[in-house]
């Protein structure tokens, strides 16, 4: 069915009262039918004018599944992030467009401590080796601090994840990894 009740459904169910009636029919499909990928497509010639169309037609012409809402909600922001680039006030460098990369990560996937985004692509070039050695001497002092945070505050964590973190706040440098200089 996707995310979407069909409205007999959501009254069998006894969701509360809805107020509106849906007046388009939608198309359920699958990610094995391959059609989000020409959503990409579209979402990077997107334009302020062309967007609400674009989110209207993610929302309300698909009965998505599991996979297909991620990709419809991931072209919405594709999309979004597009039209604000074709617009007047658009016209960022690749720096920027990697900032607002770590935005979308940080702010819709929830992460907040220090992070690494790892391309294994670029395993192939020696001068990127210290990003499958390494990790920084800021984030290996906040990884001290956040092991000595969770043994203070669990008791209910695996003895090996205590133990795991007691030898962090310790000292010790996990996964075989170098503290690069500060």
């Amino acid at each position: 069915m996707g995310i979407c009740f069909r409205l007999p459904v959501a009254f069998a169910l006894g969701v509360g009262a809805i107020t509106h009636e849906r007046r388009f029919v939608m198309e359920s499909i699958t990610e094995e039918m391959g059609l989000h990928k020409g959503w990409y497509e579209e979402a990077r010639q997107m334009t302020v004018e062309k967007l609400p169309e674009f989110i209207r037609k993610l929302t309300q012409d698909y009965d998505h599944d599991y996979g297909t809402i991620c990709h419809a909600i991931a072209a919405a922001a594709v999309g979004a992030a597009w039209a604000v680039e074709h617009s007047p006030v658009g016209g960022i460098t690749g720096f920027q467009a990697s900032c607002i990369t770590w935005e979308l990560i940080r702010h819709w996937g929830g992460i907040e401590g220090p992070a690494r985004l790892v391309q294994y692509e670029n395993m192939l070039f020696p001068q990127y080796g210290h990003n499958f050695t390494a990790i920084s001497a800021e984030t290996w002092k906040w990884l001290q601090e956040q092991a000595a945070k969770k043994i203070a505050e669990s008791d209910h964590a695996h003895p090996a994840v205590i133990a795991h973190w007691k030898r962090i706040a310790a000292g010790e440098v996990p996964f075989g990894l170098a503290v690069e200089a500060a």
